[in-house]
């Protein structure tokens, strides 16, 4: 048996104002010439779409071109390795002369494909919008509202970092990807973020200056030695370990070689070493602050990387604790935020300052301990039964699972989109039912193994809070109240 409810949302109806035009009465004198007829009124010019530019047309820094500059080269090297022997026959058959001149043609035609690219790429902002317009072949212009902007990220790689430029990456609702403009001048770019944020929290164009940069607070910074125990104890070194030791046995049993052994193991153990080390520099120095634009997450070693959390607008919230980090009392905490790619809050952190930088995201919540549960339930999920757990309180709908990987759920009543009660044959046996509820994120929260009158109860109450909540709760806007 199973029952499903959709939650209504906040409806927001705008009534268009009637248009009324008044009634223009002319009294003509009497006399034998008959008064000529008063000339009708010129309409009013439509307004631009996103209005006047607030600040001039701007182009990227000179720079770009050398990044734009590979397009075809890409091409080349993308037709050599579909067709390696193809590639090998043809410039095989040319001269040393001729291979030269082809070689200087390609940097060439880089070049002015790099230049042109960047000469015809150009940006504004507008009173409601930022523009960008790029194509040198094809026309692209892009219009973002600034309403619509979840966060403005900047990023620095290592080669960006040594000249002086940054990325601007801009996270906009019901986008499937980011828009980015690459490269501007760090100080441009600091100054730019700045300036959408406070467009995108409502400051007139006037105020946006003065405004600057919201002021920062720092919540919570991961030290170096405990990033670099997570990672070793998250599984992925001790799996491939035991991966190597498990080939290399089957390889000295069937050839007694150690070269064989030397050729396999050493791949896969080198691979896992990159991969972590990879996670390592991506969480390097993580720093999460708390400013009126969000929560503000600065980290990465080799590349720097400066992201938004925007306010109102986190969906679900989940605690990660694997089984080795458990004995330590780390936890990792990451986000679901609506059309956003941004997915970590903090990479490790002692649980207490977890639970407390949830409360951040999600102000006026706390974590409530999810309950096991009957035992009966052990006959629907043998001994996993003791990893799954539920909890509802006034704001959160939380749920729990897993007994190596624990992974706990929150998801604020406001934020659920659906709520489903399932009960299939075996668990009607056992009086038992599960629920699922979906947030605004596409993800779905399950909690199995409940007892039937339980689960029921809560699912008829869920519509009730979630209507009451999304009632009470902001809409997710950016704050107009910066220092």
């Amino acid at each position: 048996m199973s029952g499903a409810a959709g939650l209504p949302t906040d409806p927001h109806e705008k009534t268009p104002a009637a248009a009324t035009t008044p009634a223009h009465t002319t009294t003509a004198a009497h006399t034998s010439t008959p008064a000529p007829a008063a000339p009708a009124p010129l309409p009013a010019p439509e307004p631009r779409p996103g209005g006047a530019l607030s600040r001039p047309e701007r182009r990227l820094h000179p720079l770009t071109p050398l990044r734009r500059a590979w397009a075809p080269v890409a091409v080349l090297l993308g037709w050599a390795v579909h067709d390696p022997n193809g590639a090998y026959r043809q410039l095989s058959a040319l001269a040393t002369g001729t291979l030269v001149l082809a070689s200087v043609g390609v940097v060439l035609v880089a070049c002015v494909y790099g230049v042109l690219s960047w000469w015809v790429t150009w940006f504004a902002v507008t009173e409601s919008e930022l523009r960008i317009r790029s194509g040198v072949l094809f026309r692209r212009t892009a219009h973002i509202r600034l309403d619509r902007l979840q966060a403005v990220d900047v990023t620095r790689p290592l080669l960006g970092r040594l000249v002086g430029v940054a990325k601007l990456k801009l996270d906009v609702v019901g986008a499937k990807s980011k828009d980015e403009l690459a490269y501007l001048a760090e100080a441009e770019a600091r100054v730019l973020r700045a300036e959408l944020l406070a467009r995108a929290a409502g400051h007139a164009p006037g105020e946006v200056r003065a405004v600057g940069e919201a002021e920062r607070r720092v919540l919570w910074r991961v030290a170096p030695g405990q990033l670099a125990g997570s990672v070793l104890l998250s599984g992925g070194l001790f799996g491939s370990l035991c991966g190597a030791a498990f080939v290399s046995w089957l390889l000295w049993t069937a050839s007694h070689s150690l070269w064989s052994i030397a050729v396999t193991a050493v791949p896969i153990v080198g691979g896992a070493a990159t991969k972590l080390f990879r996670v390592y520099a991506n969480a390097y120095d993580w720093t999460v602050g708390e400013s009126p634009d969000g929560l503000r997450l600065d980290h990465g070693l080799l590349e720097t990387a400066h992201e938004t959390v925007p306010p109102g607008r986190v969906q679900s919230v989940r605690l990660v604790e694997p089984l080795l980090w458990r004995a330590f009392g780390w936890v990792r905490v990451e986000l679901r935020v609506a059309g956003s790619q941004n997915s970590v809050l903090v990479p490790v952190a002692p649980y207490a300052t977890g639970r407390a930088l949830v409360a951040r995201v999600l102000p006026g919540t706390g974590v409530p301990e999810p309950v096991r549960p009957p035992e009966r339930a052990r006959w629907r999920l043998a001994w996993w039964w003791r990893g799954q757990g539920l909890a509802v309180d006034a704001h959160l709908f939380v749920a729990r699972r897993g007994l190596l990987r624990r992974t706990t759920s929150l998801v604020p009543h406001a934020k659920v989109q659906s709520v489903r009660f399932t009960q299939g044959p075996w668990e009607r046996a056992l009086g038992l039912a599960s629920l699922a509820v979906d947030d605004g994120a596409n993800r779905t929260i399950r909690a199995r193994a409940r007892a039937a009158d339980e689960a029921r109860a809560v699912f008829h109450a869920q519509a009730d809070r979630s209507r009451t909540s999304r009632r009470a709760s902001p809409h997710g806007q950016w704050p107009r109240e910066r220092p």
